[in-house]
């Protein structure tokens, strides 16, 4: 049976928002006097959410008034800085172009905030991303499989995949039942991803492509 929808996380997958995510986090870290971090240790922590990326980044502080000061921060630079270093990974357009062409759905599902999600999905995918949903209040966050299972209904689709570079996206997958892909190019290497029960990898977006055409 083949692939009748595929859904994406964002970050790391479809795009490299690391040094957007860094320079965010550093200029909050820096508003409220702390030591800034190094982009390996933002790639590090990114991937649940945006309030673990703050707490993380902040400890060994734990003052919930500082960790939501530094958060609130990070939200305002973030919303007129997300698009300054931003980019798609290589292959990633032809990638979702070959999908329409086929009528296979594109949809992402993310941790980063849903504000965030819906305007890079809007700027950088116009026209080929059909449902985009990220973190908001009231729904768990990924790995639970609520925003995924909502993807698949909204979908209205029978056999979905699952493509991320995780793993919080290898677990998100697991825990809805949903096949998935992942893949080497973004946060995480094959050696994470396969410690957290990944089987199966694409290195680049061609061999992505046609994996999910072969299904």
């Amino acid at each position: 049976m083949n692939y009748d929808a595929v859904i994406f996380d964002l970050d790391g997958t479809l795009l490299n928002t690391l040094e957007d995510l860094a320079a965010s986090v550093n200029y909050a870290l820096t508003d409220a006097g702390l030591p800034t971090r190094t982009l390996e240790e933002v790639r590090r922590f990114i991937g649940n959410g945006v309030l673990m990326l703050i707490t993380r980044s902040v400890a060994p502080v734990t003052d919930e008034t500082v960790i939501r000061s530094v958060h609130q921060c990070f939200i305002r630079h973030y919303k007129e800085n997300c698009e300054n270093f931003t980019r798609p990974y290589d292959g990633v357009d032809a990638l979702l172009a070959t999908l329409q062409s086929q009528g296979i759905p594109a949809a992402i599902v993310s941790n980063k905030a849903d504000f965030a999600v819906k305007k890079l999905a809007e700027q950088y995918f116009p026209g080929k991303i059909t449902l985009a949903i990220g973190d908001r209040d009231g729904v768990p966050r990924k790995p639970d499989p609520s925003s995924l299972l909502e993807a698949v209904r909204l979908l209205n689709c029978r056999h979905p995949l699952y493509v991320g570079d995780s793993d919080v996206d290898v677990m998100t997958a697991a825990n809805a039942e949903v096949e998935g892909i992942f893949i080497t190019w973004g946060f995480r290497s094959q050696e994470e991803l396969a410690a957290a029960g990944a089987t199966r990898f694409a290195d680049s977006t061609r061999e992505l492509a046609d994996m999910i055409l072969q299904s």
